[in-house]
């Protein structure tokens, strides 16, 4: 949907006041923004049944005040057993939609909005029918979204802070989310506490406490108001709502202490929210929503059950919220604020700082006119969930690159830098879809991409100015990025600028998971983000053969493949780590590439030849290994020109050992030609497609199985990289070094990347598996050195 609706429908209910306070957000914000769109509203509990809400806002009443520990145990289950959380799900699910059923055939609006768990899961239900075809968005107003609040049919689900954004995709790994401001209706914002109290009949000097607890007015509000009264607080404000035995007892006690002001159902909430120092509240709803709104800190006192306490962790853990488990408590943490007046500025400022950095509510409902529907997660591919399934914590799948950078213009700043970058982030990358889906890796199912609405640039983009010219903390720096696990609640993909101040020296790294694609296709997303002149997206394959050719290239490379012993023997290989050390070197292109013309080869083999060489170097009294298995991605000519992996391993033996660097070239050379005949590549395809169609844990256990240490020791990867130069905000890029993950038990992994007039090398090593990576970087150049020197006539012997 580009334009904006005609016709809007808002699914609410009346169960407490919160949703519908929700709801009434939403719809002052569509009028504003669609003057001519018509809102109308349902409740999803009247719609059920007329029994309905009455009979559930019984049950939740009595659960809170009567049995806790009933609804304690109901929400926990739902987040422990995923089987009863998704049939509770399609029972509601079930019920509600065959009543909204008919209602949305006769209204036919053109976007819904829920603020109603019970109603979004209705909505779900018929989107799952293919009976919804248009945009479809949940507000959640709770702090902790649950299952029963999160769907994967539902095109977004707005949640309230980022630590809110983990417990949603906790809740349903394959659902769309985005945070949102306090969903309120704009009568709450920040305001002068002296004309707020002035408007509420309370006096302007001291300090004054709000107590609100819903419009049921249940908990521990009684308990609450006492504690507060046992410290120097000048007022006490307490919000009944509708709970006329609690205004009545609360009355009776403001006769003994006049600081008591016990208020029954009011309509001016905001000036009265505005008016206090600090709010008081037992879970986490509206009220805590709308207290942030008016800029001011709250107190979560005694939480009621389920959801409530779930809100009170989630807002202490966001800074947004204390956390009081009794009465005591709360006297103790109001003693401190009215003792040290800076702690409360500062809890103050947190909420002010939370509001400016999610914006106005009105805007994020403004943009869900350009809702697309529908946004489903999809499958990752075989080839992708391999990489999933052999990532680890001591062996994570990411794959990166270090560009390096000149630049001419040493006023620009480090932050000229992250706003262009930034500015450059927001403007393309919603048009590349490898960084605009985040992964979804639910037990036991196939892994999901599941796209993302919004790229969130602080999420992907930082940076780090260098304070000395020591190499060392370059290297720390670079260390730290690309061993630090990429979070998976957000486009598994990170960026970082390092700078060293006065000088021409610019530094980008970058990672991104290895399942979103290889190094050929991370290199041309990353050339079409940033660079200043970015190519058009690659020309697509040549199509592989079909039919009868494909199968009988397949069928060679199988019995091909099957015939290829296991890797050879070497020392016990050990245990991977997660230590990490990195080294990077550079040899000139054109000489990579006349040397290579010179012997006769590809430069393919040339590279290889030249790490065969360095690692007999490294170890010249090696009597036991005469050769190392290297796995070499190898293009299968089947790329669809969607992100993704489209190589395949082919195996090539390193011949090491006392050789003339010539022999060893020749020897390289015939040996990677024989691992690229009879359709050797193609077969490993089809290898990962077939494994990709088990159930997903025999994949996940045969892939672990077979990428491990026992068939290869190293991996290599040669890319063509590109020959134009590019640059980034004028400086040029003169090279890419390519960083690639390992594999269990594998302690080398090799990137060599063709850019401009650089060959860039990456190593990574497992210091624990493989000896230092800057030796294994300085005999690769000297390797370079012997074999450009070296005779090109003749064979030597």
């Amino acid at each position: 949907m580009t334009q904006p609706p005609r016709r809007l429908l808002l699914v609410s209910a009346t169960i407490g006041e919160g949703h519908n306070a929700t709801a009434r957000a939403v719809e002052e914000a569509a009028r504003a923004r669609w003057p001519e769109c018509a809102v109308t509203w349902v409740d999803a509990l009247e719609l059920m049944g007329s029994w309905v809400p009455r009979t559930f806002q019984r049950i939740y009443v009595t659960n809170v005040e009567s049995t806790p520990w009933l609804y304690d145990f109901f929400y926990a289950a739902l987040w422990r057993q995923r089987w009863f959380a998704d049939g509770c799900r399609r029972f509601v699910g079930a019920w509600c939609g065959r009543r909204l059923r008919p209602l949305l055939a006769a209204r036919r609006p053109d976007l819904i909005v829920s603020t109603y768990p019970l109603g979004t899961a209705g909505l779900d239900w018929l989107r799952r029918r293919g009976e919804l075809d248009v945009p479809i968005a949940a507000v959640i107003s709770d702090f902790a979204p649950h299952p029963f609040w999160v769907y994967s049919r539902i095109d977004l689900h707005y949640v309230m802070s980022e630590n809110g954004l983990r417990a949603a995709h906790r809740a349903q790994p394959r659902s769309v989310h985005a945070v949102s401001a306090p969903p309120v209706e704009t009568r709450f914002h920040p305001r002068d506490k002296d004309a707020a109290r002035r408007d509420c009949g309370l006096p302007v000097e001291g300090r004054v406490l709000l107590i609100s607890c819903g419009s049921l007015g249940f908990g521990s509000v009684e308990r609450a108001a006492d504690a507060a009264l046992r410290t120097r607080i000048d007022r006490v404000v307490v919000l009944c709502g509708h709970n006329e035995g609690l205004l009545r007892r609360l009355r009776q006690r403001a006769d003994q202490d006049a600081r008591l002001v016990p208020l029954s159902w009011v309509r001016d909430v905001p000036a009265y929210t505005a008016a206090a120092d600090v709010v008081v509240t037992n879970a986490g709803g509206a009220t805590a929503l709308e207290a942030l709104a008016c800029g001011r800190p709250v107190l979560m006192v005694e939480p009621i059950a389920g959801h409530g306490r779930a809100n009170a962790l989630l807002m202490a853990e966001a800074g947004l919220a204390e956390l009081c488990e009794d009465a005591d408590a709360l006297t103790r943490t109001l003693h401190r604020l009215l003792a040290e007046p800076a702690e409360l500025r500062a809890a103050e400022q947190r909420v002010l700082d939370h509001l400016t950095a999610t914006g106005r509510f009105a805007d994020q409902v403004a943009e869900l006119a350009h809702l697309q529907v529908p946004s489903q997660p999809r499958r990752l591919r075989g080839q992708d969930a391999f990489f999933v399934h052999v990532d680890s914590a001591e062996v994570p799948q990411q794959t990166g690159a270090v560009l390096s950078l000149s630049t001419t213009d040493r006023a620009m700043t480090t932050a000229d830098w992250i706003d262009h970058l930034g500015g450059l982030i927001s403007s393309r990358a919603p048009d590349l879809p490898m960084l605009h889906h985040r992964l979804s890796t639910p037990p036991g199912h196939r892994p999901y991409w599941v796209p993302v609405r919004a790229i969130s640039v602080p999420d992907h983009l930082s940076h780090h100015e260098l304070r000395t010219g020591d190499p060392r903390e370059r290297d720390e720096v670079e260390r730290d990025f690309f061993t630090t696990p990429l979070r998976r609640d957000r486009p598994p993909w990170s960026v970082k600028l390092v700078r060293e101040p006065g000088t021409e020296r610019v530094t980008i790294l970058v990672k991104m998971h290895h399942a979103l694609g290889d190094g050929l296709a991370m290199t041309s997303s990353l050339l079409r983000l940033v660079s200043d002149a970015p190519p058009e997206p690659p020309a697509s394959a040549a199509p592989a053969p079909t039919g009868p050719r494909r199968a009988a290239a397949v069928l060679r490379g199988l019995l091909s493949l099957a015939a290829t012993s296991v890797a050879p023997a070497t020392s016990s290989p050990g245990h991977s780590t997660a230590a990490r050390r990195f080294a990077w070197l550079e040899l000139p292109a054109d000489e990579v590439r006349d040397c290579a013309g010179a012997h006769r080869v590809s430069r393919s083999a040339l590279l290889l030849a030249l790490l065969a060489e360095a690692l007999h170097r490294l170890d010249e009294n090696n009597t036991v290994q005469r050769s190392m298995r290297a796995m070499v991605p190898r293009s299968t000519g089947e790329g669809d020109g969607d992100f993704g992996n489209h190589a395949a391993g082919v195996a090539v033996d390193l011949p090491l050992g006392p050789m003339a660097p010539r022999r060893r070239l020749n020897e390289v050379a015939a040996r990677l030609a024989r691992s690229q005949k009879h359709g050797r590549p193609q077969a490993a395809a089809a290898v990962l497609r077939a494994l990709g169609a088990l159930p997903t844990p025999l994949h996940a256990r045969a892939v672990r199985a077979m990428y491990r240490a026992r068939f290869f020791q190293a991996l290599v990867s040669i890319m063509p990289g590109r020959v134009e130069p590019a640059s980034i905000a004028g400086a040029a890029l003169h090279t890419a070094h390519p960083v690639l993950p390992l594999a269990d038990g594998v302690g080398l992994a090799v990137g060599m990347l063709h850019w401009a007039g650089r060959t860039g090398i990456g190593i990574t090593t497992d210091p624990g598996l493989f000896a230092d990576a800057d030796k294994l970087a300085d005999h690769l150049r000297h390797a370079f050195t012997a074999l450009r020197e070296a005779e090109p006539a003749g064979v030597d012997s």
